[in-house]
């Protein structure tokens, strides 16, 4: 979160890519810098033990949501 954050104050597009476990510190992290509107993009935990398979398959999934918060629609 606070790379994206510091990202975009540089003016570089950036997106956070977080898992549903982490999801409440993301959003505590977007407050804490001052970005309560900060969107992110949220997957599925745990993804440590999935293999490359899965992996792809939830990247697909959310590429719609990373254009869309990208392209600041």
């Amino acid at each position: 979160m606070a790379d994206g954050i510091l990202l975009e104050r540089a003016g570089v597009p950036a997106i956070s890519i977080c898992t549903d476990a982490f999801q409440v510190t993301a959003k505590a992290m977007a407050d804490v810098y001052g970005r309560p509107e900060f969107e992110f993009v949220v997957i599925p935990h745990p993804i440590a033990s999935l293999g490359v398979a899965e992996i792809e398959a939830n990247v697909r999934e959310v590429i719609p949501e990373v254009l869309r918060i990208l392209e600041g629609s």
